[in-house]
């Protein structure tokens, strides 16, 4: 039986995957078929690089993926071609109509990415401008408070000469 699977690759504590075709007996790390992509989950966003026209041959002659990689190809949209092929072998649609399938939700899931990046950028770029107009009051207070010591002590030195003098 053949399986999809991460093979693990990296240090201690950060490890790196790799996405291997591989015989369902062999060991986590040892002999392959044929590695199709990589995986990083340090990464933020996690990083995923795959071979999706593979991975959809691989899944079509029937290798079963494990629950990760499954995970890891829904993201990518192998599954999704995967069924849209299925149903074009079967004649309920056209390939184009699968084609334009795949590219809307490839699209939209852009979109949607884009989106979530735009909005992350705009809160650290909030958050830093915060952090400076509250360090700016800080700052301004301690001027204030040091001009004040200053003008209290300005204020005390001729009342003391005075006192002195008469």
């Amino acid at each position: 039986m053949v399986k999809i699977r991460l093979a693990r690759r990296g240090r201690k504590r950060l490890a790196i995957y790799d996405i291997v075709v591989a015989h369902s007996r062999s060991s986590r790390d040892g002999k392959f078929i044929e590695k199709i992509g990589t995986f990083n989950p340090n990464a933020t966003p996690e990083s995923i690089v795959l071979d999706i026209d593979r991975a959809l041959y691989w899944i079509m002659v029937g290798a079963q993926p494990t629950d990760t990689t499954r995970r890891i190809l829904s993201v990518e949209g192998v599954m999704l071609k995967k069924h849209l092929q299925v149903g074009v072998n079967k004649g309920a649609i056209t390939q184009e109509q699968a084609d334009a399938k795949f590219n809307a939700w490839k699209n939209e899931k852009v979109a949607k990415n884009q989106k979530i990046a735009d909005t992350d950028v705009a809160k650290k770029a909030k958050a830093k401008k915060d952090s400076l107009a509250e360090e700016t009051k800080k700052k301004e207070a301690k001027a204030e408070a040091v001009k004040k010591k200053q003008e209290v002590k300005v204020v005390e030195t001729p009342q003391n000469n005075e006192a002195a003098e008469a």
